[in-house]
């Protein structure tokens, strides 16, 4: 009996000791949650806001106030089951899961080519009544395999030739499938955040510059080259000229044709000007009603200026970057280097997308009709949005499991080799 009870105790002190090793699963960063889930129900409100009015009042809509709000709702929904799943999945897992991610981009990539032009762009794949726009996974994907490709790689990272081609050529045919389409404000888009993972993955500045000048001239080659092999006749001509120079001419002057080409630039100035200090008030912007075209996806802001005014435009900024701050500060707390360069990637893209569509809306920089992340309608993009903060909040939750009185401890050991491509660049 005596020999049972020890062996018992044995065991019990095992099992005790592999319960003691073996660390809790960290949750995830709260505030980072909660933030999503306040601009997603914002997103949600607004697009009912911006759309109602005219969808009751159209047939082609099926005079329903809540035609386009259903559907954002649903990739909602959708989208925070996603993301939620995502959180739960070690984000280290996605340094393999990239590999088919990727080639089913690239696949996606050339096949959206294909498919008929909307808006005079070959950006969606339609299957019934279910829309894809590949450049949004586009997106994400191509900063898991950077991320990937630079943490694998190291200090070999800084090399021309083994290092930074390998990651300049991926960028470059992904960027050039996505102009094919033709879709300048998303190819910007990505190129940007690319360049924020790669600077913070240690890359040297000369590399960075040189690559900007070779990806210019080859822009404007492409573009020359396809103006000039591409069939038109006059009108499809003037026309696809006119739009790019209407563009810049709204921006040079947003007056100069207040009934034509700038028509939708001026009466977004005019909705956040109308929108004084506190603004009209929730659903009760002017600018909406047949003024300005698609409220409800590229001018959102607009709106959310004009019933809100400068008081409810300045929380809601704030709260934006507070939300781009605090995935910066996780991201940049995960011990792991794939984990850091993920986490950059993902709170670049937001931010830099916010920032070309706020900017176009205000005439900070041209209008390029890019959607605002989390707020503006568009399922394929709420979706990958939604599906990105799944795996920055996985990382959250590695970036948690230091232990504080620990943590300057392994910090020293982790910086010198995993973290200094990220951290410390000897330039």
């Amino acid at each position: 009996m005596s020999t049972i009870r020890s062996n018992k105790m044995k065991q019990t002190g095992r099992s005790n000791v592999q319960t003691k090793t073996k660390p809790p699963k960290a949750p995830p960063d709260f505030q980072l949650l909660i933030l999503t889930f306040i601009l997603t129900g914002f997103g949600l409100l607004m697009v009912f806001s911006a759309s109602s009015s005219f969808t009751l009042l159209s047939s082609k809509f099926s005079n329903n106030p809540w035609f386009f709000t259903l559907s954002q709702f649903q990739y909602a929904l959708l989208g925070i089951i996603v993301m939620l799943i995502t959180m739960n999945i070690p984000y280290k897992k996605f340094k393999k899961l990239f590999i088919p991610m990727f080639l089913l981009t690239f696949i996606l990539l050339i096949v959206v080519l294909f498919m008929p032009a909307r808006n005079g762009a070959h950006s969606w794949i339609t299957m019934g009544s279910f829309t894809l726009q590949p450049t949004e996974l586009a997106k994400i994907s191509t900063i898991l395999y950077l991320a990937a490709l630079i943490s694998k790689k190291g200090d070999r990272f800084r090399d021309l030739k083994s290092g930074f081609m390998p990651v300049f050529v991926i960028v470059s045919v992904i960027a050039g499938l996505v102009m094919l389409q033709p879709d300048f404000g998303s190819c910007m888009i990505l190129v940007l955040a690319c360049l924020i993972v790669i600077y913070a993955g240690g890359a040297s500045m000369k590399h960075i510059l040189g690559s900007m000048l070779i990806v210019a001239i080859m822009l404007g080659l492409f573009l020359g080259a396809k103006t000039l092999l591409t069939p038109k006749t006059v009108d499809e001509a003037n026309a696809t000229s006119g739009y790019r120079v209407d563009r810049i001419q709204a921006y040079l002057n947003p007056l100069a044709d207040p009934h034509g080409s700038t028509q939708n630039l001026l009466n977004s100035l005019i909705a956040i000007g109308e929108g004084g200090p506190t603004g009209a008030g929730y659903g009760q912007s002017i600018q909406k009603l047949s003024y300005l075209t698609n409220p409800h996806n590229d001018f959102i802001f607009a709106i959310i200026g004009e019933e809100f005014g400068f008081v409810g435009t300045a929380v809601f900024l704030l709260l934006y970057l507070y939300f781009l701050w605090r995935g910066l500060l996780i991201s940049l707390r995960c011990p792991d280097i794939f984990g850091t360069l993920t986490g950059v990637g993902i709170v670049g893209l937001i931010g830099i997308q916010a920032f070309v569509n706020i900017g176009g809306v205000t005439n900070t920089i041209p209008l390029t009709g890019v959607t605002l992340p989390f707020i503006s309608h568009g399922g394929t993009s709420l979706l990958i949005t939604l599906f990105s903060m799944g795996i920055l909040l996985s990382i959250s939750r590695d970036s948690k499991k230091v232990n504080p009185s620990v943590k300057q401890e392994s910090t020293e050991t982790v910086t010198e080799t995993e973290r200094r491509p990220a951290l410390y660049r000897s330039r």
